[in-house]
């Protein structure tokens, strides 16, 4: 059975999956997820959004951001990439994540 979390910011999201050992903060560069470091980069086929939550802006509903828990598919890796839309959407990493699939076990 998935448990199903309910969080009112996107920072207490953040911590509770960090705390759920989602510890790697994945950017998007060159169609990879890649951490500040770069030392984990994974291609779209490599990883597995096992989670999702979906915030609003504060001041304009139409600016909404994203948060993605991610999982490598080997489970090894796991971490978070966060994504806005609205207003400063970044068009390359809404292309992206339109290749993700969603997979929950």
């Amino acid at each position: 059975m998935i448990e199903l979390h309910s969080y009112d910011t996107t920072t207490e999201a953040l911590n509770d999956l960090k705390n759920r050992g989602y510890s790697i903060d994945f950017n998007i560069a060159f169609n990879k997820l890649i951490c500040r470091e770069e030392v984990h980069m994974l291609e779209p086929g490599e990883f597995e959004i096992t989670e999702f939550y979906r915030f609003e802006g504060d001041s304009n509903p139409a600016d909404e951001e994203v948060l993605y828990a991610i999982e490598s598919r080997d489970g090894h890796i796991k971490g978070v990439l966060t994504a806005t839309f609205g207003t400063y959407a970044d068009a390359v990493s809404e292309d992206l994540l339109k290749h993700l699939t969603m997979h929950i076990r």
